[in-house]
């Protein structure tokens, strides 16, 4: 669970509402036909951009931006050094069966006992990786494109209540609602788009990147196992995909 996001979100959230409580009542800031002009309009437009299975796709993907978790580098080097080790012992088939922390590990190792080429576990793992990657992309632009349209859309619910409140002038009941239609589709538009959608789409972006790493150190990890490197070199090779502030200590020795 990734707390960042979920505080992040809901509190900037529970601020807007408490700035609404703290100006008069919560009702005056819900207008049904502003929610509709901006919510709505925004997901139509949206969808418009993009295939159907795209769209839906990126509300399963928008869930990693609260709930992925990937293994922690450190850790993960440990045990791959670990089996590297196991490996140089008794050979590849002495891995057949080990039980990993990641999926994707786990792949590569089955690769490995299986006896393919070394171009061939790159090349398969490499789509592994590359395709996650492109559908944290797309779900990353949806959310991006979500962002962008919320206030046009919020801007178009302006002009609709401008319209309606110009046309209704000699009206003064018609007014006041026809301002609310004006104001709150901007207020909507940007709440949705600045609370919500933007650090969502941020999120995917920063997953995808972690996510890659992840996938790239495990590849070449993969490939130095089975060209029977030295434990220790790997062990090296694999920090370098750190910052140096996280490297173990171990590793500096």
């Amino acid at each position: 669970m990734d707390l960042a996001t979920i505080v992040g979100i809901v509190g900037a959230m529970a601020l807007i509402v408490i700035s609404m409580l703290m100006s008069g009542e919560l009702g005056m800031f819900v207008n049904a036909p502003s929610i509709v002009i901006v919510v709505g309009g925004t997901v139509f437009a949206v969808m418009a951009k993009y295939g159907l299975g795209q769209f839906l796709g990126a509300v399963k993907v928008a869930g990693k931006s609260f709930s992925m978790k990937l293994p922690d580098p450190n850790e993960l080097i440990d045990e791959i050094v670990s089996l590297a080790d196991e490996a140089r012992k008794g050979g590849l088939l002495s891995l057949e069966g080990k039980e990993v922390s990641s999926d994707f590990l786990q792949r590569g190792i089955q690769l490995l006992v299986d006896g393919h080429d070394p171009d061939v576990v790159k090349t398969l793992l490499s789509i592994d990786k590359n395709k996650a990657t492109e559908r944290h992309s797309i779900g990353s632009s949806i959310f991006s494109a979500m962002a962008d349209v919320a206030p046009a859309m919020g801007m178009i619910g302006t002009l609709i209540g401008l319209v309606a409140m110009l046309a209704n002038m000699d009206d003064p009941k018609a007014i006041g609602p026809a301002m609310a239609v004006a104001l709150l589709t901007t207020l909507y538009g940007a709440v949705i788009a600045n609370a919500m959608c933007s650090p969502i789409s941020d999120k995917l972006k920063l997953r995808a990147a972690e996510e890659a790493m992840i996938k790239s150190l495990i590849i070449d990890a993969l490939l130095a196992i089975q060209g029977g490197q030295n434990p220790r070199v790997i062990d090296s090779m694999l920090r370098n995909y750190l910052p140096e502030g996280k490297r173990n200590v171990e590793e500096t020795q």
